[in-house]
């Protein structure tokens, strides 16, 4: 079909000057203000799709349209809700020469005529970039080269779109096709129809597409239709033969293996990553895809510090594993779902993560049924606890932080309790518990903050327990003297039966003749306050703990 598109006054009396180009980028489902062009206007889209409406003209954008409005012109621009729109305004002015005046120039460049062409696409873009790169032009050298930046670019406008009325050239019968494959990618396509469709022999085509679009017309096809199910990926829960046939697959394996060349994952792969889900491993082995930023979490154990570190929020925890530890009064506005769970509080939250410190592989099934469910080994060293934390929470760089800084001020603290007791000292750490049952403690609790490279020495029975990362371990009284070291630190249970079974015991002859006691080096300790190991208690333990070692006693004191 003949174009026939001219300007309105010829060319040669026309003279034009760049004034502004601005880049605006807007993300998805925005409705756009109206736009009031007070220079002429050309906007070309880089990105997105949507709805553009020119003076009550509407029209369809997409990537790599182009539209030009003289001044006085009003727009809306929409998008479709589906993906980010971005374009170029570039401003411009027009003098018309009449006899030996210059008047402004008002009028369109093209009667009738919002929508040109401009091609290949990708020379387009680098013109543009070219232009938006020197925008901030300070002498006037750069003023001009911006100047001869911007003409050549209209150069091409009047060369793309100034035909008066002769037939299409064999490069714009190819650009017609690759139009009809944007619109037409989900149909059977091969280059002899679309070669066909232009009027262009075979031979000639594929070169003169590559010019225009940089790439073979069969490459195009496939970037389109992997464009088109990307976007259907992250939208549909189609199964992925269906996504295939949509876009123009017959074949959904051959569709998988085109997409994992493409993008360097699998279609499930990508659709789990943008639908923001990602798949982790738990630590009882279970494959779980999560959110990559859960925003309802519940957390179920006794390290509830290490979210508050990291500054995450729960909406649900057991507060039986919070009561008496130094973070409680934190705790009040959120829910608790019970020890063990309870199912119907746990649903009425609504969590789109639950993170459970337990191995129990039937409570794991009965929670899993809930929402996404990861265990968690909550006994594991604090370093390990907070980088796991950090990846299923989408706080990694936020763990990375914490941790150097605590490990900053740990080796400070060090430095000065080893400066007031000296080096190599050895410390035990016991506790009464569950009634009458005395422990001595290995690799967690208050005793994971004792032993330090430069703190304090585990004594040859409890390193035993370190060496297997044994969190404790029951004994005798008896054998008390066996695992004292130079300081006891003797943790005082909340529970009534278990603290009296303490003070019995440091009243005994056994007890008083320990090296430690009799030097005055016991320290007697609050266990709900100090015997935890989560961040946030190991954190107050680095003020805490000098405190403590400068004072001595045998007798209890409530700390």
């Amino acid at each position: 079909m003949p174009l026939t598109y001219k300007p309105s006054q010829p060319l040669r009396s026309l003279r034009f000057q760049f004034a502004e180009i601005l880049y605006m980028r807007h993300t998805s489902n925005c409705t756009f203000e109206r736009i009031e062009c007070e220079l002429h206007s050309l906007f070309v889209f880089r990105e997105g799709t949507g709805g553009l409406l020119i003076d009550q003209h509407p029209f369809i954008y997409t990537t790599g349209k182009c539209y030009i409005v003289p001044p006085g012109t009003s727009l809306c621009i929409t998008s479709d809700g589906s993906s980010t729109v971005s374009y170029y305004q570039i401003t411009f002015m027009i003098d018309h020469r009449k006899s030996n005046a210059s008047v402004p120039y008002y009028d369109s460049l093209f009667p009738n005529q919002y929508e040109v062409s401009i091609y290949p696409w990708s020379r387009l873009l680098r013109s543009i970039e070219d232009i938006h790169a020197n925008r901030n032009h300070q002498s006037e050298l750069e003023w001009f080269n911006q100047q001869v930046r911007f003409m050549q670019l209209m150069s091409t406008v009047f060369e793309h779109n100034l035909r008066l009325g002769q037939e299409l050239s064999p490069t714009q019968s190819v650009e017609h096709t690759v139009q009809y494959i944007d619109n037409n990618y989900s149909e059977p396509i091969t280059v002899k129809q679309l070669s066909q469709l232009a009027n262009v022999p075979a031979w000639r085509y594929t070169p003169i597409f590559q010019e225009l679009t940089g790439k073979k017309p069969l490459d195009y096809v496939t970037d389109i239709r992997m464009k088109k199910a990307q976007e259907l990926l992250q939208q549909s829960d189609d199964p992925l033969r269906e996504i295939a046939f949509q876009v123009g697959f017959t074949d959904e394996y051959y569709f998988n293996r085109r997409f994992r060349q493409m993008t360097g994952m699998t279609p499930k792969q990508y659709a789990r990553q943008m639908r923001g889900k990602v798949k982790v491993k738990d630590w009882t082995g279970h494959e779980v895809d999560i959110p990559i930023h859960p925003k309802r979490l519940i957390y179920h154990g006794e390290t509830f510090g290490d979210l508050i570190a990291l500054g995450v929020e729960a909406i649900g925890i057991s507060s039986v594993f919070m009561k008496g530890s130094i973070y409680e009064d934190l705790l009040h506005h959120i829910e608790d779902v019970g020890h063990p769970f309870d199912p119907d509080t746990t649903r009425k939250l609504a969590p789109d993560l639950i993170i459970v410190a337990n191995d129990d592989e039937k409570l794991y099934q009965d929670v899993s049924k809930i929402a996404p469910t990861v265990t968690f080994n909550s006994f594991a060293p604090l370093d390990e606890r907070l980088q796991t934390l950090g990846m299923l929470l989408g706080k990694q760089q936020e763990a990375k932080q914490w941790l150097e800084a605590f490990h900053r001020k740990e080796q400070a603290m060090w430095e000065a309790i080893n400066a007031h007791i000296g080096p190599g000292q050895t410390a035990s750490v016991f506790i009464y518990d569950r009634g009458e049952r005395l422990f001595v403690m290995g690799s967690t609790g208050l005793s994971s903050a004792l032993y330090y490279p430069s703190g304090f020495r585990a004594i040859d029975g409890i390193q035993k327990l370190l060496d297997t990362n044994q969190s404790y371990l029951e004994i005798a009284e008896d054998e008390i003297p066996i695992f004292a070291g130079d300081r006891i630190f003797m943790l005082i249970s909340r529970n009534e039966v278990s603290k009296q079974a303490a003070m019995r015991m440091m009243k005994s002859e056994l007890w008083q003749q320990l090296p430690a006691v009799r030097s005055g080096n016991v320290h007697v300790v609050n266990a709900m306050h100090w015997n935890l190991n989560d961040a946030l208690t190991r954190e107050r333990l680095l003020h805490e703990l000098p405190l403590l070692i400068g004072h001595k006693t045998a007798a209890y004191k409530q700390k």
